[in-house]
């Protein structure tokens, strides 16, 4: 039995793709759009630091420009009252007693400081 062979100039090419067009932008253009969204938000994020940092600097400044005026503001208070406190109790006792060691104007202090830890 004599083999079959193929017809003279072959046979026809067998379609196997779809002639499908492509929808959409390529892949590469979506890659540059997710990049440009990632640098503009990284470049918000560096510019909102050092703006940050900035106004952190400026307000540091600022308590340190303001700190003499505090601490005056503060002494004048104390002094009223420490003669508030002295005309209260000549009023009440009738004369002045002195409870300080000293007639120097020193400063009370509030803060609570730990006693002696054990190394």
């Amino acid at each position: 039995m004599p083999q079959d062979m193929p017809p003279v100039g072959g046979y026809e090419a067998v379609q196997y793709r779809r002639n499908i067009p492509t929808r959409g932008p390529k892949p590469v253009f979506y890659m540059l759009g997710v990049f440009a969204v990632m640098a503009f938000g990284w470049r918000k994020l560096f510019v909102g630091n050092r703006e940050k940092h900035e106004l952190a600097r400026e307000k540091m400044w600022s308590r340190i420009h303001i700190m003499p005026l505090l601490q005056a503001e503060e002494d004048r208070d104390q002094v009223r009252r420490m003669y508030s406190d002295k005309a209260r109790e000549k009023e009440l006792l009738g004369s002045e007693s002195s409870v300080m060691n000293s007639e120097r104007f020193v400063r009370p202090t509030f803060t609570y400081s730990p006693g002696l830890t054990k190394q």
